[in-house]
C-alpha cells in the first residue's frame, strides 16, 4: 500500500471515529437506562444506518446546500438531543410517571438522524473531495455502530454502579452534550 493510500485510509479513519464520538456519548447516557440487549443492538444498528445514509444524502446534494441550513440542522440536532436527556432527568425525580420515554419507533428515528447530522456535513466535503464513496460509507456506518454499542454497554455496567443516580447522570449527559451541539 503507497503512503498516499495509507494517509488517506487513515484520515478517514480517525473522520469516522470523530463523527462516531457523538454516537458513543449519547450511547453513553442512554445506557443508564434500563435497555435490553436486544434494544441496544437495534440502537446501534439504527445509528450506524443513518450514519451511512446521511453522509451520502450529503455527497448527493454536497454542491446545492448552505452553511446555513447546516448550521439550522445541528441547532435542531442539539435540541432534539437536550430535550431527551431533560425528559431522562425529569423523569428520574417524578416517580409518578408511567410512561418513559424509550429509543424505540419514530424517537429512535430522530435520535439516530440528530447524532448523525454532523455527518451530513462531512459528506458535502468527501462528495467533492472524489474519496471511494462505498468505502468511507461503509466505515462511517461500522465505526458509529460499534462506538455506539461501546457506549450504550458502558453506561449499562455504570448504571449498576450508580444505580437509581444512574439516570439522573444520564440525563445530564445527554443534556449538556444537546447543548454542547447548539453553542458548538
Amino acid at each position: 500500500m503507497s503512503e498516499t493510500m495509507l494517509g488517506e485510509l487513515s484520515s478517514l479513519l480517525l473522520m469516522a471515529i470523530a463523527l462516531g464520538m457523538d454516537a458513543f456519548s449519547v450511547g453513553l447516557g442512554l445506557g443508564m437506562k434500563l435497555l435490553r440487549l436486544k434494544r441496544i443492538a437495534i440502537i446501534g444498528l439504527t445509528i450506524g444506518l443513518f450514519h451511512v445514509w446521511m453522509p451520502f444524502t450529503g455527497i448527493m446534494l454536497g454542491k446545492v446546500l448552505s452553511i446555513q441550513a447546516g448550521a439550522a440542522a445541528q441547532l435542531f440536532g442539539g435540541l432534539l438531543v437536550t430535550g431527551i436527556g431533560a425528559h431522562m432527568l425529569f423523569s428520574a425525580f417524578n416517580h409518578e410517571q408511567k410512561r418513559d420515554w424509550q429509543p424505540i419507533g419514530l424517537g429512535l428515528m430522530l435520535l439516530s438522524f440528530s447524532v448523525s447530522l454532523d455527518s451530513f456535513s462531512a459528506g458535502i466535503g468527501l462528495g467533492l473531495s472524489g474519496v471511494k464513496t462505498a468505502f468511507v460509507l461503509l466505515l462511517f456506518g461500522i465505526t458509529s455502530m460499534l462506538l455506539t454499542w461501546s457506549g450504550l454497554l458502558l453506561g449499562r455496567k455504570t448504571r449498576h454502579v450508580l444505580g437509581a443516580y444512574s439516570e439522573i447522570l444520564g440525563g445530564s449527559m445527554l443534556m449538556a452534550l444537546g447543548m454542547y451541539f447548539i453553542l458548538g
